[in-house]
C-alpha cells in the first residue's frame, strides 16, 4: 500500500468525566448490580467525537488525522492487553493519551492486512488508573454478501465441556444490547445495528457482536472467579464474529498465570480467547 512508518509515534489527548449518569448506563446496560466494579469503563470514556457527517460508509469516523488513511475498507478490533492499576469510580475526572505504537503491513488469506497498535494510557483524577495496547486490523473488502436465506450452519464442534471450563455463563446478546452498547461506546460502525448493511457490504451473517463488548464480558466474569481479589491484568484476542440472537457462552478455568478465558458460539466455535491475572 505504502509507507506506513511516519504514522508511528502520533499521539492524540482526550478528556472526559466519568459521570454517576454514566456508571448508572453502564451498569444497566450489562445487567449489573448498583454496586458492582466498573471494569470495561475505560473503553466509555474519552471517546472519538467526530462529526455525523464526517463519517465515512461504514459509520467510523474519517481516517488520517491521528490514523493514518490506509485505503482497506473494513476494520476491526482485533485484541487488547490492559493492565489495570485502579478503578474508575463515578465522578472522576479522566484523561487517555494515545500513541500509535506500531504499524504492520500482512498477507492474508483475504488479502492484504494492516495492523495498527495504539498504545492508552488512561489517568482518572491525575492517576495512572489503566494502560493498554490495543490491535486494529485493516482489511480488504468482503468477498460476497452473506445469503440472508441461507439455513443456520450446523455446529462445526462440540459445545465446550463443563469439566474444561468449570466457571461458565450463557447469554444471548440481542439487538438491544448491541445498540446501548454502541451508544455507550459512541461507536457507529453499521454492523453493530444495521443488518442489510452487515450482511449486503461485510459479508457477515448477521448483525456483528462488538469485540470489546464480549471482552467486558469476559472481564467480568473473570473478577466473579477472582472474588476479593481485583483484576490487574487482562487481555484478550478476536478469533470469529460472534452474532446477534444466538448464544454464547463464556468461560474461565485457572491456570498457572491466572484465569484462561474463552467465548464460544452456539456452533461451539472459540469467537474469543482471553486471560486474566490479580492485581
Amino acid at each position: 500500500m505504502t509507507d506506513w512508518q511516519d504514522w508511528i509515534g502520533r499521539s492524540v489527548m482526550a478528556s472526559d468525566v466519568a459521570t454517576p449518569g454514566l456508571a448508572m448506563r453502564y451498569r444497566a446496560t450489562l445487567d449489573l448490580g448498583a454496586d458492582a466494579p466498573l471494569l470495561g469503563l475505560g473503553w466509555c470514556l474519552c471517546l472519538p467525537d467526530a462529526a455525523t457527517a464526517t463519517l465515512g460508509p461504514d459509520g467510523h469516523p474519517p481516517r488520517g488525522d491521528f490514523l493514518p488513511p490506509v485505503p482497506l475498507p473494513r476494520r476491526m478490533w482485533a485484541a487488547s492487553e490492559l493492565v489495570l492499576h485502579h478503578g474508575i469510580a463515578p465522578g472522576m475526572a479522566v484523561s487517555r493519551t494515545s500513541r500509535i505504537a506500531a504499524v504492520r503491513e500482512k498477507q492474508g488469506a483475504t488479502g492484504a492486512l494492516l495492523f495498527v497498535e495504539v498504545a492508552h494510557a488512561l489517568h482518572a483524577d491525575n492517576r495512572l488508573v489503566q494502560e493498554e495496547t490495543q490491535t486494529l486490523v485493516f482489511r480488504a473488502p468482503a468477498d460476497a454478501p452473506a445469503d440472508s436465506a441461507a439455513p443456520a450452519s450446523p455446529p462445526s464442534a462440540p459445545p465446550p465441556a463443563r469439566d474444561d471450563w468449570p466457571h461458565r455463563r450463557t447469554i444471548t446478546p440481542g439487538p438491544a444490547l448491541l445498540f446501548r452498547y454502541s451508544a455507550l461506546t459512541f461507536n457507529s460502525h453499521r454492523i453493530h445495528y444495521d443488518l442489510p448493511y452487515a450482511r449486503a457490504v461485510e459479508g457477515y451473517a448477521g448483525l456483528v457482536v462488538h469485540g470489546p463488548l464480549v471482552a467486558t464480558l469476559l472481564l467480568h466474569l473473570a473478577q466473579d472467579v477472582l472474588g476479593d481479589r481485583p483484576v490487574g491484568r487482562f487481555g484478550f484476542r478476536a478469533l470469529a464474529p460472534a452474532f446477534a440472537d444466538r448464544p454464547l457462552t463464556l468461560c474461565a478455568r485457572e491456570d498457572a498465570d491466572g484465569l484462561a478465558l474463552a467465548a464460544f458460539d452456539d456452533r461451539g466455535a472459540q469467537t474469543v480467547t482471553a486471560h486474566a491475572a490479580a492485581r
